[in-house]
C-alpha cells in the first residue's frame, strides 16, 4: 500500500517527467469540482433560505398555529368572542415544542385621511405578543407597548404609510363598522403612527396594521377575558402537521385548529419548488464534474501508459494499479471541494453578513435580498456525495487499465 501511495503522489506531482500534458487538464478538473461545490452550496443556502424566511414572515402575522371559534368559520375577522380562560394559555405544557402562545383579535376597518381611505385589517395584540420578527421589519419610529396603560399607538407598513401619506408621529382616522348591524354608528378610533414596518409580503402589508387588543375588546363589547383566536409558535417547522394534530386532539370540541400551510395553502405549494431547482442543479453540476475528473482520468493514464506496462510486468494486478489512480483522483477531487468549500462558504457568509445580493423583483419572492442558511450536516453530505458519486463514475473509466498490455504498453510513446 506504501508503493501504492507513492506512485499515486507521484502521478499527482507529476515528478520525473520532462512535460505534462495532463497538468493544465488536472487543474480544469479541480476547478471544475470548485466551481460545481460553490454553485452546489449556493443553491442549498439560496433554497433553504428562502423557504425559511417566508416561513418566518408568514408565521409573524399568523403564527404557526391558529386556535378558532368553530362559529367564526376560520375568518380574518374575529366574529365570536372565545374565552381566554382555557388550559392551554398562557403555557401550552400539554403538547411538546410549543414555545408560545399569543391572544390576539382582528376587525376590519377604514383608515381615511384628508385625501384618500384604504381598508385595514386592525389586528389587536397584547403584552403577549411576539414581536421578534417585527424588531427584524421596522424601518421607521418604534414598535408599540401594549403592556401597560390602554393606548392609542399603532404599527403600520410601509405600503400603507406611502398610500395614506402617513409618517412616524402623525394621527389618523380608522373607522370600524359595528358587527351584526351595520346601520348602527361606527366605532371612530384615532392612532398615532409609533412605528413603520416592511415586511415584504405586499398583500399583508397592504392590510394589517397593530393597535393595542383592547380597543378590539371595547368595539365588539368583549370583557377583558374574551379575544378571537390564540396563535401558536412551534419550535419545529417540519413537525407542523404533526403538532397541528395534537394541539387538536388536546382543545374542546368547540374549537377549530388551523396552521399556516392551509391558510396559505398557494404559497406552500409553490415552496417545494425550490428544492426540484435545487436538486436539478446538484445534478447538473456533478454530472459536469464528473465528466471533466473522467477526461482527466483517461488522460493520465494515456500519459502513464508505459508505467503501467513496467508495473504489470513486474506482476502488479489491473486492481491494485486501478487502486493507484483511483487514489489519484480522489485526491484531486479533494482539492476541488477544499477549494470550492472555501469559496462557496466565504460567498454564504459575506451574503448573510451584508445581504449585498438582492433581487430584481422582489415583490414575486417577499423579500428584498436573498437569505441564505445552511448547516454543518448539509455540508458534510454534500461533500460526501460529490466524493462518493465522482468516485463511482471514475470506476468505469479506470477499467481501461485492464486492457493496456505489458508489452505495448512498455513500447509505448
Amino acid at each position: 500500500m506504501n508503493l501504492e501511495l507513492f506512485i499515486a503522489k507521484r502521478l499527482i506531482t507529476g515528478k520525473g517527467d520532462k512535460s505534462s500534458i495532463s497538468a493544465p487538464i488536472i487543474k480544469i478538473a479541480i476547478a471544475a469540482i470548485a466551481i460545481g461545490v460553490v454553485m452546489m452550496l449556493i443553491a442549498l443556502a439560496s433554497g433553504a433560505g428562502l423557504k425559511e424566511k417566508i416561513r418566518e414572515k408568514i408565521a409573524a402575522f399568523n403564527g404557526h398555529i391558529q386556535i378558532y371559534n368553530y362559529d367564526n368559520n376560520r375568518s380574518d375577522v374575529s366574529v365570536e368572542a372565545l374565552s381566554l380562560q382555557q388550559d392551554f394559555y398562557p403555557e401550552f405544557t400539554s403538547v411538546e415544542g410549543v414555545n408560545h402562545v399569543q391572544a390576539v383579535a382582528v376587525k376590519a376597518g377604514i383608515i381615511r385621511t384628508e385625501k384618500t381611505f384604504e381598508g385595514i385589517l386592525a389586528k389587536g395584540v397584547g403584552a403577549d405578543f411576539k414581536w421578534d420578527s417585527f424588531n427584524e421589519f421596522l424601518v421607521e419610529g418604534k414598535l408599540p407597548n401594549f403592556s401597560g396603560e390602554l393606548n392609542q399607538e399603532a404599527l403600520l407598513s410601509k405600503v400603507l404609510a406611502q398610500k395614506l401619506e402617513l409618517k412616524v408621529g402623525d394621527t389618523f382616522l380608522a373607522i370600524f363598522l359595528k358587527e351584526g348591524d351595520p346601520s348602527r354608528p361606527p366605532n371612530n378610533r384615532r392612532f398615532t403612527v409609533k412605528g413603520i414596518y416592511e415586511s415584504g409580503f405586499e398583500e399583508l402589508d397592504a392590510s394589517y396594521i397593530l393597535v393595542d387588543l383592547r380597543h378590539i375588546q371595547r368595539m365588539n363589547r368583549w370583557n377583558e377575558n374574551q379575544i378571537g383566536h390564540f396563535e401558536f409558535f412551534l419550535d419545529d417547522f417540519d413537525k407542523l402537521e404533526q403538532k397541528t394534530g395534537e394541539i387538536y386532539d388536546k382543545t374542546l370540541s368547540t374549537l377549530d385548529t388551523q396552521n399556516i400551510k392551509n391558510k396559505y395553502f398557494k404559497i406552500f405549494e409553490w415552496l417545494p419548488l425550490f428544492d426540484f431547482n435545487i436538486a436539478l442543479i446538484i445534478g447538473i453540476m456533478i454530472i459536469v464534474g464528473g465528466i471533466n475528473m473522467i477526461t482527466a482520468l483517461l488522460v493520465l493514464i494515456l500519459e502513464r501508459t508505459p508505467m503501467i506496462g513496467v508495473l504489470k510486468a513486474l506482476g502488479s494486478s489491473n486492481w491494485s494499479i486501478r487502486k493507484m489512480f483511483l487514489i489519484n483522483a480522489a485526491y484531486l477531487i479533494f482539492l476541488g471541494l477544499f477549494w470550492g468549500n472555501l469559496l462557496g462558504l466565504g460567498l454564504i457568509y459575506l451574503q448573510n453578513r451584508f445581504q449585498f445580493l438582492k433581487f430584481p423583483n422582489p415583490e414575486e419572492y417577499y423579500v428584498t435580498y436573498i437569505p441564505v442558511s445552511i448547516d454543518v450536516p448539509t455540508i458534510i453530505i454534500l461533500n460526501v456525495g460529490v466524493m462518493v458519486l465522482c468516485l463511482l463514475m471514475l470506476l468505469i473509466p479506470s477499467y481501461a487499465i485492464s486492457k493496456i498490455a505489458p508489452v505495448k504498453a512498455i513500447k509505448f510513446e
